[in-house]
């Protein structure tokens, strides 16, 4: 039996990356997820309310932070891919899923500037940014599927079976 997955299940840096079996990445992705989300419930909800200014610049702080969220997520991932052997289905996914990443990202970097360019007034969120925004969702989704088939199918940074196993044992199997 060949150990050739190993080395994406070990970090290139665990101090960066987050120790084996515990990648930080996962942790990491929920903050521009979280924020994104809340930016489109906030834009929906500023053509709602009968005052929306506050719902429209509230959208414009999660993205922001959402684009903060995503740099930090972006630049672990990248460490977690440089774990991945090239040539590898598992690093081909990585590099789509990296890709899918960076086009949200842009286009939350885009619609922050279009929300700005077009001021911060009492009105709605307008309906082009709403789009864009609800479309990088959509985005988001596919790169979020194939994270998932990284770590879920390809095992990508999850600790090694043999390690899992241990969670299983009964303390009685343990002491033997």
């Amino acid at each position: 039996m060949t150990n050739e997955p190993e080395p994406a299940k070990r970090p290139v840096s665990a101090v960066l990356a987050g120790p084996y079996g515990h990648p930080f990445h996962p942790i990491l992705v929920t903050v521009p997820i979280g924020a994104w989300v809340s930016s489109l419930v906030f834009d929906i909800g500023s053509r709602i309310v009968g005052e929306p200014g506050f719902l429209a610049r509230g959208s414009v702080w999660l993205i922001a932070i959402g684009v903060v969220g995503a740099v930090a997520a972006a630049l672990i991932g990248t460490l977690d891919l440089l774990a991945i052997p090239a040539g590898t289905p598992a690093f081909r996914t990585g590099l789509t899923h990296m890709s899918l990443n960076l086009v949200v990202t842009a286009a939350y970097v885009a619609g922050f500037f279009w929300r700005r360019a077009a001021g911060s007034g009492p009105g709605p969120v307008g309906a082009g940014p709403l789009v864009l925004s609800a479309a990088a969702l959509v985005v988001l989704g596919a790169s979020g599927y194939l994270g998932g088939k990284l770590a879920y199918r390809y095992g990508v940074r999850v600790a090694a079976e043999s390690t899992q196993a241990e969670g299983f044992r009964s303390a009685a199997r343990q002491r033997s």
